[in-house]
């Protein structure tokens, strides 16, 4: 049995180098001219009120342009571009399209843009479940996955499979994180309803702690390719120091579908894997004792617990769940904490010995109600909750954390790339 090919290419010129990609894994070969392709990049989040740094959060534009471009020099002309971000709200979907410059490949290529959020979804069958799928992706003929070269702190990586679940609504989304399922075990069924054709990693940048911007992006230059999607995954796991066997949803995958994720069973085209391996870390450290990140103890912050979020806490919570740190970093003033316990997500129950006991979020809220061992609750409700509200029902406490505390940490986070070698946002802000 032929092995499945990668192509691992230094990319320079973003054209050149995304058609190099292309050709030496033979990526044309699974596509008609006359097929309905849709091109799924990765927008995890846009932010229009505070600085965004989309460094390996995004897939660059120039990746996306440069894609478009050759697909149309090859005589493909029924293009779309599609995503559906639960981050984003509805109303900003086709601002953040424009910002990204799609308006312009719209104008240009006739390429046509769905804001998933806005169209229908379908159910779609995957036997001991249900998840309800974009339309659009469905009844593609063709699909090119174009995810970023990234880790994940609940699934170590997010690459090609990964990506595949912003095709979901916001409820399947949810389900994918439900305390009755697996969450590596949901979204990697995916694939197996959609016609992906090819897989294009984009590893201009690649992010450390993701999925989020709160992680370290390093510019990496680099693509991956390949028409098989797995193993365009298990390179790219490859490459940032992950064995894919110790991916959960690759090794999931993989299982279901009796193949390989040694490395050394893929025909890799172009660079060797050798000269490009680099080791990022895929989640925060916490204590031992769980009680929150290893960076508070550091700062001698003690008087709460901080629970360690699980696979249930879901995209709308696990956005905040940093801003929620950051706040209580600010309301930190050297003494300790009145015993607090922060509890997130859809399985945490909280623990007795507590004054205080936050539940963020609707799921912590509701599985908490009755829960015997609360001597005051905090009930940050709503899905997901709102920053506003954490702060009034903290100071309300006692406990003065700040929303200005995280606008600081969020110019931080963005100003740390500024005039960096590299990092310019010109790869994604195309108006």
């Amino acid at each position: 049995m032929a092995k499945p090919v990668v192509s691992l290419v230094k990319c320079g010129d973003p054209y050149r180098s995304v058609r190099k990609a292309i050709e030496l894994c033979d990526g044309f070969s699974g596509l008609q001219r006359d097929d309905r392709i849709l091109i799924k990049p990765n927008i995890v989040g846009w932010d229009f009120d505070l600085p965004f740094p989309p460094f390996g959060v995004v897939t660059t534009s120039a990746v996306i342009f440069a894609l478009v471009q050759i697909l149309w020099e090859e005589g493909y002309r029924n293009l779309v571009i599609g995503e559906g971000p639960t981050s984003i709200a509805k109303t900003e979907g086709r601002a953040v399209f424009k910002t990204l410059g799609y308006e312009r490949l719209e104008a240009e290529y006739g390429v046509e843009l769905a804001f998933f959020n806005e169209e229908p979804f379908v159910p779609a069958d995957f036997g001991d479940f249900t998840l309800r799928v974009a339309r659009r992706a469905l009844e593609a003929d063709k699909i090119i996955n174009v995810p970023v070269l990234k880790t994940h702190n609940q699934c170590k990586v997010s690459l090609g499979i990964k990506n595949l679940k912003g095709v979901l609504d916001r409820k399947s989304k949810m389900l994918c994180h439900s305390e009755k399922t697996d969450l590596n075990q949901t979204f990697p069924r995916l694939v197996e309803k959609l016609p992906v054709a090819l897989t294009v990693i984009d590893g201009i940048f690649a992010l450390e702690r993701g999925p989020a911007p709160t992680g370290s992006a390093y510019r990496k230059n680099l693509l991956i390719a390949s028409c098989d999607p797995l193993a365009c995954d298990v390179i790219g796991s490859e490459i940032m120091g992950y064995a894919a066997a110790e991916v959960p949803h690759l090794k999931y995958f993989a299982e279901r579908h009796g193949r390989s994720l040694d490395f050394g069973d893929v025909e890799i085209k172009g660079e060797e894997i050798e000269k490009h391996r680099f080791s990022i870390a895929f989640d925060w450290e916490w204590t031992e004792d769980d009680t929150g990140p290893v960076g508070f103890a550091r700062r001698g912050i003690t008087g709460i617990a901080i629970r360690k979020y699980d696979n249930t806490l879901c995209t709308g919570c696990s956005m905040l769940y940093n801003p929620m740190l950051v706040m209580f970093m600010s309301a930190f003033k050297g003494k300790p904490f009145p015993g607090i316990e922060v509890v997130t997500g859809k399985k945490r129950l909280a623990s007795p010995g507590f004054e205080k006991t936050v539940l963020f979020g609707r799921c912590a809220c509701a599985l908490n109600k009755s829960n015997p061992h609360i001597k005051k609750a905090i009930a940050i409700d709503g899905c997901p909750p709102d920053l506003q509200k954490f702060q009034k029902a903290m100071r309300d406490e006692g406990v003065d954390c700040t929303y200005d505390g995280y606008v600081k940490y969020r110019h931080y986070i963005f100003n740390r790339y500024k005039d960096k070698d590299g990092f310019d946002l010109g790869l994604y802000i195309r108006h």
